[in-house]
């Protein structure tokens, strides 16, 4: 007897495909129609040709990012490409990025992941930091959740943090019997991604957006944010709170049942590279940790790092390391801050912050109500800009939001930066996506924990408003 299931749930599945592309297609064709009508569109009283074609390529950059339809290195290649085939901006400020210590940041740490994944440290170090908790998949959980919020509060970039904790979290998930793309791999690589990310937002030093924030509160206002002012007003809810629910999102999403544990690697001598390895390690991350006191930038020390493991009889990489490497996090990278600053320069940064201002009413002893508004606009702003440009198109606004609302400069701010902690889309926080790209985690299972902790995060926006009232902080 001819069994028709097996024949019926292969199409089904065909279609759901053919569907899926359609719908993508669609969408890119939908998003390059707006991108060339905003393109030629006459520019509105206030605004300059220039800064309408900026809009017309950020457009087209953020879509196709947001939609995912091409690799987001090759959107990246394509923005640097148009930006000055059409003329927007001056090579200076498209390719700042790789003038910056951040990109090549994310350059050394690309060799760093990979010498910890080929060498072997990767599985050591998941041996020594998780074999006591591999008896549970909520446990697991929970403990790459602190070990991601604790090495926030040594390691200054977040795109760092990924790179170096994601080759170990794979290394983990292979350890207790998860294959690459199942519940539990998924599970694990996006708790220490996105813990990462959110844990930075609470504090300090530890995202570029809050030093950015910080540093232009002290420019443009005269205001010292100070790292322990930071840490009382952020991470008690949005670290803390956010953080163990995000566990539970995960735990709920994305179950999986731990498989036997594999044999103690940590048990095993270390090889000579991975000595090697560790050495280098521990002196990047001493670096890292004191930049306060010799002033070197993380991305310097990255580089560092990455020459030292490739360097012939020195090193722990081979000849052939550089052809392994994935460069398509490098220059993703460095097309999002490309992209902040041809913003800012083609003065499309000060007519969305006008918009903006007058868009949102702000009403002095409306408390509750602004603090809303404020946290939702900085979101947002991410949105439409990325989390590397929300505080250098709000922080100008700051001034007028305070006279606004007659808070203090800080707690205006500060509610910006509640907007950095909150992401809708993975393309709005680079280091996230370099980091799925690193851990072999598609956009669509991001997805699936991304859109749901966007809705709880903003259910804790009363909670969050409520700790500030409790502290005294709206003056």
């Amino acid at each position: 007897m001819t069994d028709f299931s097996h024949h019926r749930a292969p199409g089904f599945y065909e279609i759901f495909v053919v569907l899926k592309h359609r719908w993508s297609d669609v969408a890119t064709v939908v998003v390059l129609i707006i991108a060339v009508a905003v393109f030629f569109c006459p520019p509105p009283s206030g605004a300059t040709p220039t800064a309408m074609h900026a809009a017309a390529l950020i457009l087209l950059t953020i879509g196709l990012w947001a939609l995912g339809s091409i690799p987001e290195h090759v959107t990246a290649m394509l923005f640097f490409l148009l930006a000055m085939v059409l003329a927007i901006a001056k090579p200076q400020v498209v390719f700042s990025a790789f003038t910056s210590s951040a990109i090549w940041l994310v350059f050394g740490g690309l060799f760093i992941a990979h010498a910890v994944g080929t060498t072997g440290l990767g599985k050591r170090f998941a041996g020594v930091l998780f074999d006591r908790y591999t008896s549970s998949y909520g446990a697991l959980l929970v403990a790459v959740a602190v070990a991601a919020t604790l090495l926030s509060f040594f390691m200054p970039a977040t795109v760092g943090r990924m790179l170096l904790l994601v080759p170990i979290v794979v290394a983990l998930a292979e350890r207790v019997g998860f294959e690459r793309g199942s519940n539990g791999y998924h599970g694990l690589v996006l708790t220490a991604l996105i813990i990462s990310f959110q844990s930075g937002t609470g504090i300090l030093p530890a995202n570029t957006p809050n030093l950015v924030l910080a540093g232009a509160s002290e420019a443009l206002y005269g205001v010292h944010v100070i790292y322990a002012e930071w840490l009382w007003v952020m991470f008690p809810v949005l670290v803390a709170l956010k953080g163990a629910i995000l566990v539970w999102l995960v735990w709920r999403l994305y179950p999986a049942t731990v498989q036997t544990a594999r044999a103690a690697t940590a048990n095993a001598a270390m090889s000579t590279a991975e000595r090697r390895l560790a050495f280098i390690l521990a002196l990047a991350l001493l670096l890292w940790t004191t930049d306060f006191m010799h002033g070197l930038r993380a991305g310097w020390v990255a580089l560092a790092a990455a020459v030292v493991c490739l360097v012939p009889r020195i090193g722990v990489l081979s000849a052939t390391a550089f052809n392994e490497v994935r460069f398509g996090p490098f220059f993703y990278i460095g097309a999002t801050i490309g992209l902040g600053a041809m913003a800012q320069e083609s003065g499309l940064g000060n007519m969305l912050g006008e918009l903006l201002r007058s868009t949102f009413a702000l009403h002095a002893g409306a408390d509750f109500a602004n603090f809303l508004t404020l946290s939702t606009l900085a979101t947002f702003v991410g949105v439409l800009a990325t989390n590397a440009a929300q505080p250098a198109l709000l922080a100008p606004l700051a001034g007028q939001f305070a006279e606004a609302t007659g808070w203090p400069i800080n707690a205006v701010l500060m509610t910006m930066a509640v907007g950095f902690n909150i992401m809708l889309m993975p393309y709005q926080v680079p280091p996230l996506v370099v980091g799925m790209q690193v851990g072999g985690v598609s956009l669509r299972a991001a997805l699936r924990v991304t859109l749901p902790l966007a809705a709880v995060s903003f259910l804790l926006l009363p909670v969050e408003y409520l700790w500030w009232r409790m502290i005294g902080y709206f003056g």
